[in-house]
């Protein structure tokens, strides 16, 4: 198993208790940097500490578990939490599976979707470790590494399900909505997961995902025969919780690189998400390949397309609302 990395712990601060730990950091001798979008950022015995325009306050390096347990909780937050998660959050250690996305708000590439089985010893194997919501996770270096870690943990069953842009292109148009798609991609990673019961000690009591349609149960109505027989648990921010966190991860690994693969193969930069710079490289795209290999790269049912192909851009529709519509049979 490779040696973990520094220790990251994130938090939101409150501007009086930023002051207050500015004031401590400058009075306990702190060296300061810049650091871009920080209101401040220094560096005291081992520990990195940045604070962000946004309100996060980001502690890393070997002295960051000390410095969040015997300054930061009890200097400025005021409260003690490093070191009582079990009591705080019982259910933190309980095995479970958790399930996440990457790819979908993104005009080129994939949409990847990974399950991630945990229990308690894979829990405090990553306690320190820094795994969290990879859309918190600085770069895409260190999103693999994370994964990387993931993979090679003791205990941890995980996988990924990808569905190329053909294939993505042909469901949406079967399905009707992003919503049962994503349903259908879920759906089918619960399953392949508990496909690996045999390797999962203790048996999983729930899987967890974010809550992305309105309706709870467009995921419910789509799952499989073993999915049915645990808890489903949809909630917000889910990536809150290490395993779906874990999965994220593993879903934009497997993103990043499929998109690498695809810019390889096509002898283009495709970006990432739908704004301007996509709208570039699409109009680059076609105009080298033919608007006929643009499905092959793309998801179809942006407005990118349509613009890409010189075409009326369709009206917008709130993709969330689309989910109350039952689900079809799956595909």
């Amino acid at each position: 198993m490779p040696t973990p990395p520094p220790a990251t712990f994130t938090f939101t601060l409150t501007p009086a208790q930023a002051q207050a730990l500015r004031d401590w950091l400058e009075a306990h001798h702190a060296i300061f940097r810049e650091v871009p979008h920080a209101r401040f950022a220094a560096a005291k015995d081992q520990t990195q500490i940045v604070f962000y325009q946004s309100g996060k306050l980001v502690v890393q390096g070997k002295g960051a578990r000390d410095f969040v347990e015997f300054v930061l909780e009890p200097e400025i937050l005021r409260e003690a939490r490093l070191g009582y998660e079990d009591v705080l959050d019982p259910g933190r250690l309980q095995p479970r599976i958790g399930v996440d996305e990457s790819g979908k708000g993104d005009f080129f590439g994939p949409l990847c979707t990974a399950g991630v089985y945990v229990n308690e010893a894979v829990v405090r194997a990553w306690q320190d470790a820094g795994v969290r919501d990879s859309k918190a996770v600085s770069s895409d270096r260190r999103v693999a590494e994370l994964a990387r870690l993931i993979r090679q943990t003791p205990g941890c069953v995980f996988t990924v399900v990808t569905v190329g842009n053909a294939a993505y292109n042909r469901l949406y148009q079967k399905l009707g909505s992003v919503n049962r798609l994503l349903a259908w991609a879920h759906a089918r990673v619960i399953e392949n997961l508990l496909l690996q019961r045999h390797r999962m000690n203790p048996p999983p009591v729930r899987a967890i995902s974010d809550q992305f349609a309105r309706d709870p149960g467009t995921v419910a109505r789509a799952l499989m025969s073993l999915g049915r027989e645990i808890e489903l648990v949809q909630r917000h921010r889910a990536e809150s919780d290490l395993a779906v966190a874990a999965a994220s991860i593993l879903a934009r690994d497997e993103f990043v690189t499929r998109l690498a693969r695809l810019e390889q193969e096509y002898g283009l930069a495709l970006p990432k998400g739908a704004g301007p710079a996509v709208d570039a490289a699409a109009a680059a795209f076609v105009a080298r390949h033919g608007p006929e290999k643009l499905p092959e790269v793309a998801k179809m049912h942006f407005r990118n397309a349509a613009r890409a192909l010189g075409q009326p851009e369709p009206p917008r529709v709130d993709w969330r609302a689309r989910s109350a519509k039952p689900v079809p049979p799956r595909p």
